[in-house]
């Protein structure tokens, strides 16, 4: 938390201190700043993009193609896959600019220039305002300044986020592009290779990259989905390195990553951990496990819940992963170590007295006032807004918004209709059926939805019955009752219908729970800000980093093998060897199942200018760069800004980075630029995508 390590920190690229660029040079770097990041002419920033607004990517052809990861565009492979043409199992390629596949409601999102607006932001907050009266104020401010860079430009959007837990406020300006076709994908057992079982393991052997395309109108301009559209013309294409790397080697990410809570108190932590956390460990094992078991059966069921599998077993295992590492690194232990130091500084520095002296109190005291309920709510999101799939579509259709822009009409019909495509009446049943009985095992009765009440009841506690009623007699199990609803049919009434009925008993529930922890809530959104601010104001020398919150960064470190635990040592790079190793003794397992066509490529060791100087083909690298959930797809640049692979995963040892950053284990995990271009070429014959890239031969 008080910054110590060189490869710590996910930094604003407008607003590097004197201390991180001089690191940045001691560690290597010969760019200059001003060619990663310059708001007036053309940068390295400008490769860079935020992919669908969940992801990262960099542009590397003058036509606008975009490397991600597989995981990444996996949903998009997923929408465009059928039995008959299976992308997930086969891979897809496009030979022509014709053959490349739409995704509509799929956007990249460029970053054209920041502006600390902290002072006009909070020139609208008064001293007597409440908690909620400031949060409405800042918020108005933050609104109008980003409708006065739209109403300047059309093409643009301004957002003002909230740094450092709110003490200060930047502008970002985007300009987003809405046709993004995919360009090419490769088979699973590539891009998932080693799929639950390695997800977030080192050593790794992942191709994880997908290949899109970006198009524009004829003047280069953002334009929506049109077979007239053609490929877009970017500011600026990052160069591929063929030349590889060495232990020790400069290394950069640029992406955006997620959420980060590097700042928030041990009682925040403490309360994600056993709440959050754990209802998602709880209730996605329960989930996934009837949904794997369907997937396992049926080529059809597979690729319907493939990407949904996919989204939901990430975010698990990564839960189990940072509850592990909590107690493993003693993190609470050291938060509160900091926390001593906060109140010794407190207690020692008059003129704060005021402003801090109750903040440790304040704070304990707000959290144990909603433990009961956010604990309960954790579980209420996981088991019904996040589980059965009836209920978020009836919440769907409840919020559409028929006066909205053609659009946005349009982009939303589009997403319900596609989950209708994808959803199975049977094993949503079973999955509701589940949740339902979890929720009652796992939660107070208080906090227990009407509907509890008709199962005791009308159904004598016999959840299935209920259930099973409940999807017989509604409308909203398949699309006919979204096209009774938009025709607006005389005969049915919607809010007669039992699934509707059940949904608005969930909002109201959820409501219910808001308001009841709304004081305590807004009160821990204050005490978390002081406490940020307490932090950074008792080192005022120290070269503090703002957490996370989706906006770009950039992280900095080297190429660097690990120590796990006692006795083992990890290499900072994986080769094709260890995928057939892993192959030959996973037999049987799904997981690290390789077509024989591919793994026939691999031992073949025709490599050519992919090779290293060994004559081997790396595969995966790690580095010790900070970076957490967003920064999938980010590009991983070596010291002269040329592209050495993307970032698509951290490693199990440092679970617990999101809140606490370990120098010894921390790791990011890229896929070898090398072992894409491999895959394109051999596998893929893509040389139409090969000739469009800017490749920098080894040693140049």
């Amino acid at each position: 938390m008080l910054m110590g390590h060189a490869d710590e920190g996910m930094w604003m690229l407008g607003n590097l201190s004197k201390q991180s660029r001089k690191t940045m040079k001691e560690l290597g770097l010969q760019m200059e700043l001003s060619q990663i990041y310059n708001p007036k002419q053309p940068s390295l920033k400008d490769a860079i993009v935020s992919f669908g607004g969940f992801c990262s990517g960099v542009v590397v052809s003058s036509d606008g193609l975009v490397f991600t990861n597989h995981h990444c565009g996996f949903s998009c492979v997923q929408q465009h896959s059928s039995v008959g043409h299976d992308y997930l199992r086969d891979g897809f390629v496009a030979r022509t600019r014709e053959d490349e596949l739409p995704n509509p409601g799929l956007y990249v999102r460029f970053l054209l220039s920041t502006e600390n607006v902290t002072a006009r932001v909070l020139s609208a907050v008064k001293n007597t305002m409440s908690d909620s009266e400031r949060t409405s104020a800042i918020d108005s401010v933050r609104v109008a300044i980003g409708s006065e860079v739209t109403a300047q430009d059309s093409t643009m959007t301004g957002v003002v986020d909230a740094y450092y837990g709110g003490n200060e406020y930047w502008l970002s300006v985007y300009r987003d592009y809405n046709d993004v076709r995919l360009v090419f994908a490769p088979p699973s057992s590539i891009g998932k290779f080693g799929w639950d079982t390695d997800n977030w393991v080192w050593p790794r052997h992942t191709g994880d990259f997908c290949v899109f395309r970006i198009y524009a109108d004829y003047n280069n301009r953002p334009a929506d989905y049109s077979a007239n559209n053609v490929p877009y013309h970017p500011e600026y294409v990052a160069p591929l390195s063929l030349s590889g790397y060495n232990e020790g080697a400069f290394c950069m990410t640029l992406g955006y990553p997620g959420t980060t809570e590097r700042y928030l108190s041990s009682y925040g932590i403490e309360e994600m951990m056993n709440n959050t956390n754990q209802a998602q460990i709880d209730i996605r094992t329960i989930k996934q496990a009837i949904w794997k078991h369907s997937m396992d059966s049926n080529d059809s069921l597979r690729i319907k819940y493939a990407a949904k599998y996919d989204e939901s077993s990430n975010y698990w295992k990564n839960s189990i992963g940072t509850n592990q590492a909590i107690h493993k690194l003693h993190i609470l232990d050291k938060k509160r170590q900091v926390e001593d130091a906060v109140r010794a500084w407190i207690k020692n520095a008059s003129t704060e007295k005021a402003k801090y002296a109750n903040l440790f109190d304040n704070l304990d005291s707000c959290y144990k006032a909603r433990s009961a309920t956010y604990h309960a709510q954790s579980y209420f999101i996981e088991s019904f807004l996040s589980g059965p799939e009836l209920v978020q579509l009836v919440l769907k259709i409840l919020n559409f918004d028929s006066t909205a822009s053609q659009n946005a009409v349009v982009a939303s019909l589009k997403g319900i209709v596609e989950q209708y495509a994808n959803f199975d009446q049977d094993i949503d049943k079973d999955v509701f059926v589940a949740m339902l009985k979890e929720y009652r095992a796992k939660v107070d009765s208080t906090y227990f939805p009407p509907f509890y009440r008709t199962i005791d009841k009308e159904y004598h506690g016999n959840v299935k019955a209920y259930v099973d009623t409940l999807y017989a007699h509604s409308e909203m199990t398949t699309p006919r009752g979204l096209k009774r609803f938009l025709e607006q049919d005389s005969t049915y009434h919607i809010m007669d219908d039992p699934a509707v009925t059940l949904g608005i008993d969930l909002l109201g529930q959820l409501y219910e729970m808001n308001m009841k922890m709304q004081k305590a809530s807004a009160q821990i959104s204050t005490g978390e800000r002081l406490l940020n601010a307490a932090l950074r104001e008792m080192s005022v020398n120290g070269n503090f980093y703002p957490d996370a919150n989706s906006t770009m960064r950039m992280s900095f470190g080297t190429i660097s093998g690990y120590s796990p635990y006692d006795g083992a040592k990890f290499d900072y790079y994986t080769t094709t060897k260890g995928i057939l190793e892993k192959v030959k003794t996973n037999i049987g397992d799904k997981d690290f199942a390789l077509q024989p066509e591919i793994q026939s490529l691999l031992r073949s060791k025709d490599f050519g200018k992919y090779a290293d100087e060994k004559g081997e083909m790396k595969v995966c690298f790690i580095t010790n760069n900070d970076i957490t959930g967003g920064n999938s797809g980010s590009a991983m640049f070596n010291s002269k800004g040329e592209l050495l692979g993307l970032a698509f995963d951290g490693n199990w040892e440092s679970m617990g980075s999101d809140v606490l950053y370990d120098a010894k284990v921390q790791r990011c995990i890229g896929v070898d630029i090398r072992y894409v271009l491999f895959i394109l070429e051999k596998l893929g014959k893509a040389d139409n995508i090969i000739k469009e890239l800017k490749l920098i031969p080894a040693n140049k």
